[in-house]
């Protein structure tokens, strides 16, 4: 007689998961001990040794709730109990940064990062199921972020593919049934049922009134959008990797007789000079002046980079945009932070120009148009030109 079907479930979910890893390798639960993470820890504790690699698992007490550090001890030693090894208890301090729900996600990961890299991880495995992904979906169109936000959790993220979510097809109730049938003893989180916590009323309001007003099956639809916005994303994505390249502005040249002019090798050729954005209509301010002291990037030989706005101007919006928010992190604007109504702004630099000021982004990075050109640098850097 085989397993549970739930329990069957949640294995074959983690043997998918790990078989491209090799032989020898170790991976890592995150275990809070609820239901979810816990059936994951059996799931993982049976397949691994199948498959030749090394199983250990990670809790993390958040110090947000009175006990907290005893209750990580009695989930290491669950853990331990499965067969895990190396297994951690770690104490993380909360911040406050992006909310409550946003910093102990951001501690929480911090500190298993930590415990891959000191260990040697291949892997880190995540019990979020199908019912988080709905969530997380939900959060996102409220937030009004675009493709991106609606494709949720994917099943392989983080640097190197590091974190892998195998439950993200397997609802709640059948990572519950799974610890039922195994009898394995599970903490229900009393903040997962917090109404001070946007995701908590989501879980418990949210999602139960649209289930009520459209019928079963809405958590099944917010996964399967969720994975087809993901595609979509990750299609647009590549695009952008590609257009921005394409989009970059000229690098400024030092003027004849400048000090920067004078260290140039003698024995370098002269560079073609950029070629100038195109005129801007009638109606609108002109901003093709060169600035004093300043190349067609808005910044001198060492300037920022700057992308060319008749350029940006040609391709579809999705994609653009992307170009923008891609420029804008790497100028130094936190992911979590940059919001579209910060996109959309710097959108408007291109694509409704009428001569207004700089855009002030999260992260103390700013974004002019001059010369034709966009330039996207931090403050402090615009500062030092100054």
């Amino acid at each position: 007689m085989g397993p549970h079907p739930a329990v069957a479930a949640i294995r074959l979910a983690v043997r998918r998961v790990l078989q491209d890893l090799h032989p020898g390798s170790l991976v890592l639960v995150a275990c809070s001990g609820g239901a979810d993470s816990m059936a994951l820890a059996s799931a993982v504790a049976f397949e691994a040794p199948k498959l030749k690699l090394r199983a250990g698992g990670v809790t993390v007490d958040h110090g947000l709730q009175s006990g907290s550090s005893r209750r990580a001890t009695e989930v290491a030693s669950r853990m331990r109990d499965l067969g895990l090894d190396p297994v951690d208890a770690v104490s993380v301090d909360v911040g406050r940064e992006g909310g409550p729900e946003a910093a102990a996600r951001d501690a929480r990961y911090a500190a298993l990062d930590a415990a891959a890299e000191r260990h040697g991880a291949a892997a880190v495995l995540l019990g979020h199921t199908r019912d988080d992904q709905a969530e997380t979906v939900l959060l996102g169109l409220a937030r009004g972020s675009g493709t991106r936000s609606l494709s949720g959790m994917a099943v392989v993220s983080g640097e190197g593919g590091r974190y892998r979510r195998p439950f993200l097809r397997i609802d709640r109730q059948t990572a519950r049934k799974a610890c039922l049938a195994q009898s394995l003893p599970v903490w229900d989180d009393p903040h997962n049922a917090d109404p001070a916590y946007t995701r908590s009323r989501l879980r418990q309001e949210g999602l139960p009134a649209l289930e009520k007003a459209l019928g079963k099956g809405v958590v099944e639809a917010l996964a399967r959008t969720a994975q087809l916005s993901r595609d979509d994303a990750d299609a647009l994505d590549a695009w952008a990797a590609d257009a921005e390249r394409s989009v970059r502005a000229e690098p400024a040249q030092p003027a004849p007789g400048s000090p920067a002019a004078a260290s140039a090798s003698p024995t370098a050729s002269a560079p073609t000079a950029p070629t100038s954005a195109p005129a801007t209509p009638a109606s609108a301010p002109s901003d093709s002046v060169p600035v004093s002291g300043t190349g067609p990037a808005g910044g001198g030989p060492a300037g920022p980079p700057a992308l060319v706005a008749a350029k940006l101007a040609v391709l579809p919006a999705a994609v653009r945009r992307r170009v923008l928010r891609r420029a804008c992190v790497a100028a130094g604007s936190p992911p979590g932070s940059l919001f579209a109504r910060h996109i959309e702004e710097v959108d408007r630099l291109v694509t409704d120009w009428h001569g207004q000021g700089t855009i002030n982004l999260p992260g103390r990075v700013e974004v002019r148009r001059r010369c034709g050109n966009l330039v996207i640098r931090r403050r402090d850097e615009a500062d030092a030109e100054h």
